[in-house]
C-alpha cells in the first residue's frame, strides 16, 4: 500500500496552501517563508496590493538572486580553476 504524501500546510501572503512535502516537510516550510517574506517586502515597497503583480515582481526578485549566486559560483569555480593552473606550473618551474 502506499505511503500517504506528506502534507504541510504553509501561509503565503496571507493564503493557506495544503503542499506535499518530499522527505523533509520542514524545507517545504522554510521555502514557503521565503516566498512570503519576499511578497510581503515586494508590497510594502511596491505599494502593491494585487498578489498576482506581488507575486511576479516576488519572483523575479528571487530570480535575480539565484541568477547572480549561479554566476558567482561560476566566478570562484573559474577562479579555482585559474588558482590550480598556477600551482601547476609554480610546481613544474620550482621542479627545475
Amino acid at each position: 500500500m502506499p505511503d500517504k504524501p506528506n502534507l504541510v500546510q504553509v501561509e503565503i501572503f496571507g493564503q493557506s496552501y495544503s503542499l506535499r512535502a518530499g522527505e523533509d516537510p520542514a524545507y517545504l516550510e522554510r521555502l514557503a517563508a521565503v516566498v512570503d517574506k519576499h511578497m510581503k517586502e515586494v508590497a510594502q515597497a511596491a505599494g502593491a496590493v494585487d498578489s498576482v503583480r506581488v507575486a511576479v515582481l516576488a519572483a523575479l526578485n528571487l530570480a535575480d538572486q539565484l541568477m547572480q549566486a549561479q554566476q558567482a559560483g561560476k566566478r570562484e569555480a573559474a577562479l579555482g580553476q585559474r588558482a590550480s593552473a598556477l600551482a601547476q606550473e609554480l610546481e613544474a618551474v620550482l621542479a627545475d
